[in-house]
Order: C-alpha cells, then structure tokens, then sequence
C-alpha cells in the first residue's frame, strides 16, 4: 500500500466517528426526552384509578386508593346495610347483610379497579385510556353465611324423616320415611352474594326434595331381615342341661334397630337382655331350687334356677344369632360355668305335690313378743319342702332363736313355772305344724308335749320345742313331696292372733282321731319365791290322756292302723312372788 493511500483514509475515519457521536447524543437526548415524559405521565397517574371506572356504580377514577376508597364507601352507604328480600313460594324471610355475613371489601375493590401503584406501562396506558365498570369486592365469613343458609332451608323447607323400625309391647312398629324439602346450599349462597348491592335486593328460591337417609327400601329390607323373623318365634339359650326360653312377647322390650351407614342395623338393649335370662337363672350365680307357690289352694312349681356365670357379651351374640333364625333352629347352647340346682325343676314337678291334704288352725292372746317370734317361725318354716323319706326338723328348718335370726324375749316353761327366754312363744309353731303333720298321716319321730296343759292347744296334741334340748321332728313317709305352708295374722289388743300351717302332697290317707277323758289328776303345789324373774300363777291340776290317730285309705272306711300317743301333764304351780331377798 503506497503512502498517500493511507494518508486519504485517515480523515475519513475521523468523519465516521465524529457522526457516530452525534447520533449517540441524539439518541441519548430522545431518551431522556421520552424518559421525562414516561416520569411525568407517571407522576400523574401512577397511583391512581383509571379514570372513568365506576365501582357498583360508584364513580371512583381519576382518584387515589384512599380516596376512592372512601368514595366507594360513601356512595354504597345505602346499599352495605340494605337488607335481602328471599321468597320461596309464598313465603318470605328477611335477611339482613351482617347476618349473613356480608360486607364490602373497600380497598380490594379499588385495587381491584386499577388503584394500585405501579410503573407498568399497560398500567398508565389504562389510566389514560379510560376504566371499567366493575363489581365491588364482597367479603364473606362463611360461617355465618353457612349458618343462615341452614336456618333458612330450615325455616322455608320441611326436614327430611328417615325410616325407622321398634318394637313396642311385643309389636313391630314401622316409622314411614317422609321426603324433606330444602334450599339448595350452593345456589344460596351464590343468589345472596349476588344480590348483595344490587338495586332489587331480592332473592327467589325454588325448594329441592331432600330425600331420607333410611327410605321404604331401607325400613322393608330391616323388616324382612330381622324385625320380623325375629319376633316369629321363641328362642331358647342352653347353659348346661339348663334350657332358658324367651317368649317373643318377653325379649322384644329388649330389641331395637338404628340407623347406620343408611341403613337400618339391629340393635340389642345387653342390661335388659341380661336381667331378662338372669330372672331364669342364678342372677348371683348361685342356684335356686325350685319352689312353690300356692295360688287359690292349689300349689304350683316355682321353676329352679342354675348357677350361671357368664359374659353378657356371649349371651348378646349369642341371642342375635338365633333370633332371625327359622323356627326349629333358635335353640343353642351358650358357653358359661353352669351349677345345677338341688331340687330342679323336673324333680320338683315328679314330686307329686298337688292339693291341700291337711291343714290346722290355732289361737293366741295379744302379745307382741308373740307376733314377732311366732310370726319369724312361720316365715322360716313356710314353703319348706320334703321329699319322700327326708325328715322335718323344726329345730333345724327355723335355726336357733337368737336376735340375729329375728327372735325376741317371751314367756316359756321351766321347771313348770314361767320365765322370760327369747324365742318365747316359738311352742306355738311347734304345735300348729304337728297337728297338721299328724291329719297328714305323716310319721311322728319325736315330739314332746309342755310340761303342763295350755288351754288354747287341743289336748294331747300339742309340742314344745328348745333349741338344743327339745324338737318337733316327722318324717315324709309316703311316695310323694310334702310342702309345708304356714301363714299368721297378728294378734291385736282387740282380737287374737292367727296361725295356720298346711300340708300340700298327694292325699295318701284319711285321717280320723279320738281323745279320751282326762284321768289321774295331780293337784298343784304352791311356791313362794323372791327371785327378780318371778311371776305370779294360780295354779292347776296336771293329769293324763290318751289320743288315738286312725289311718285309712281315701274314700274308704276299712281301718288299716292306729296309733296311740300317751301325755302326763304335770301340775300348774300356784306362784307367789315376794320382794327379792325377802325370803330366808
């Protein structure tokens, strides 16, 4: 390259750098020009509502956030609190906005328009171009809205009435289920915010069915799975050799059905289901023997319970299992700890007690010592039962007199004078019950009249019992039970007392009797006595008789034996009584 050519090019790069700087201050200059606009156009509308944006029909552009939003809350001062009108049908219900929980949100509402700061450039394009017309904010606490859209669908609609199904004095009662009618919670809520502000605060509402949770599927399902074989026929629980049968008309107290997972599921009362097979058995787990009850002179078995431990909840399932079964499969056997009673109910029902074969009455004179002893006697021996062959003892039956066993002081004889001893009267007993033995035929093994006559006891038959020392003792010699029922009524100031002792069996004999006159009479001896414990007598003559008892067959009057029994009545002492340590 020759020197002049590098010569020439030299200005010509000054030239083109030289314009370069010149543009770049150009386009510098425009930028900055552009730049003071874009601050300018920002300055005065940056933080601003576009302008011609309305809020609800509020007028809020060209202003401020605060001032808008006090523009807003201005205007719509007529309208926050305005209360909605919602019909459904021809009913009508008032609500007012703060129980529904609405209210505006002022500043979302302009943030919403446009309001907020900002150096967007779309943003101070829509300022200067003009706003929206646009919805106010609403806020909504939902629990309260969800609470009056309930009690309006209550209040306006009908509840729904599920199905039901119980049991009631040994029928099956069916509740028909009942479609509801009810505002739809969704479409609600979105008609009350929706009205919410507007000119015509009013909300129409259609009515929606609302079905039941258990409907007539459901009610005959549980009718044909449970209800209804369930009270078609007894069930029987076996504990042992213990059969424990419930009648339909017993267990449907204890039988229900509720409601769960839409649909109707059996439901057992366990505390009545128990007490219920408990009344049939040993409810301590003790047994019972069976017993009797005499009902307008008859006697009648009291069935035996067993001694039965066991968990409610094998007696619940247990039962639920044989209730809906068919008529010849509702028997099972139940696992439990079983203890049979001593006397069962078969064996008492073999023992043949069946009618009245003797029965005697005696008196006493008002005495409360009487009623008490005589009356604790009597409840002891009553429904006291022998079986053939076995012993009454009235020693043994009654127990010895004491406090404790519900015995008091009275009169008795010792060493032919009176003296006070609990369990006086007791004597009473002792003869009322040997007399009815003897018209039973029952065999006499040990009896021992009073040491002295009594007038109120028939003569020559009549005991006397001490506890440890004297008892009334007969033994059951026939092929059937014997039942000793014995009954009082209280003497009273005005009237004597009543005791009566019965004999329930089979009648194996017709008992007659004879007494013969009194002989070898004794006259009293006097004593004189001055001991704390003395009480006057007037005495009276002891003597002898004699009593026949005649056994024959019923309905015959061929003699087949007799028996005599023999009594030596000592005298009646004359008594007189004397300041204690009066006499030497």
């Amino acid at each position: 390259m020759s020197l002049w050519d590098e010569s020439a090019r030299e200005p010509d790069a000054r030239r083109e750098r030289n314009g370069g700087r010149v543009v770049l201050l150009v386009l510098v200059g425009l930028a900055l020009l552009v730049g003071g606009g874009y601050a300018a156009a920002y300055l005065a509308a940056g933080d601003k509502v576009p302008r011609g944006t309305t809020v609800a029909g509020i007028d809020i552009g060209g202003r401020t956030q605060a001032v808008a939003a006090q523009a807003l809350e201005e205007g719509l001062a007529d309208k926050v609190d305005a209360p909605i009108t919602v019909t459904v049908d021809d009913r009508t219900e008032v609500v007012q906005p703060a129980d529904a929980g609405l209210s505006v949100d002022y500043l979302a509402s302009v943030a919403d328009a446009g309001g907020e700061q900002s150096w967007e450039p779309q943003r101070l394009w829509d300022y200067y171009t003009g706003g929206d017309d646009l919805d106010a904010v609403v806020s909504v606490d939902d629990t309260k809205l969800d609470a009056l859209v309930e009690r309006l669908g209550g209040d306006l609609g009908s509840d729904a009435v599920d199905g039901a199904v119980d049991f009631r004095r040994g029928e099956i009662v069916v509740t028909d289920p009942v479609v509801g009618e009810g505002l739809d919670p969704g479409a609600t809520r979105e008609a009350l915010v929706s009205a919410y502000l507007s000119d015509e605060a009013d909300v129409a509402l259609t009515l929606t069915d609302i079905a039941p949770d258990i409907d007539m599927a459901d009610v005959q399902a549980a009718l044909d799975d449970f209800a209804n074989p369930a009270l078609s026929s007894s069930v029987t629980l076996v504990f042992g050799d213990s059969p424990v049968r419930l009648q339909p008309r017993d267990f449907a107290r204890v039988l229900g059905m509720k409601a769960e997972g839409g649909v109707l599921v059996p439901a057992l009362d366990t505390e009545r289901l128990t007490a219920l097979v408990s009344d049939q058995i040993g409810g301590s787990g003790a047994p019972v023997d069976a017993s009797y009850d005499v009902v307008d002179g008859k006697p009648r078995v009291v069935p035996a319970k067993p001694g039965v431990t066991y968990e409610p909840s094998v007696v619940t399932d247990t039962f639920l299992t044989l209730v809906t079964q068919p008529e010849g499969e509702r028997q099972m056997d139940v696992e439990a700890t079983v203890v049979e009673a001593d006397l069962t109910t078969k064996e008492a029902r073999a023992l043949g007690i069946r009618e009245r074969v003797s029965s005697f009455t005696t008196y006493f004179p008002y005495a409360e010592y009487r009623n008490i002893n005589i009356g604790r006697a009597a409840e002891i021996v009553n429904g006291t039962v022998l079986e053939p062959g076995e012993t009454f003892s009235l020693n043994d039956v009654v127990g010895e007199r004491t406090r404790e066993n519900g015995f008091t002081e009275g009169f008795i004889i010792s060493d032919g004078i009176f003296k006070e001893d609990l369990g006086g009267g007791v004597s009473q007993m002792a003869t009322t019950t040997f007399n009815a033995a003897f018209f039973a035929g029952l065999k006499d093994v040990e009896h021992k009249p009073h040491s002295f006559y009594i007038d109120r006891y028939p003569v020559g038959r009549e005991a006397t019992v001490a506890f440890g020392a004297i008892d009334l003792r007969f033994q059951n010699d026939t092929d059937s039970g014997v039942l000793v029922e014995a009954t009082l009524s209280p003497s009273t100031p005005s009237s004597q007392g009543v005791l009566t002792v019965s004999i329930y069996s089979t009648k194996t004999w017709d008992i007659t009797t004879a007494t013969s006159d009194r002989y070898a009479y004794v006259s009293p001896a006097t004593r004189t006595l001055d001991t704390p414990d003395c009480y006057p007598n007037t005495g009276y003559s002891g003597f002898q008789v004699d009593v026949w008892r005649y056994f024959r067959r019923p309905g015959s009057d061929d003699l087949v034996r007799e028996e005599k029994f023999h009594t030596d009545y000592t005298a009646s002492d004359t008594v007189i009584c004397r300041p204690p340590g009066s006499i030497d």
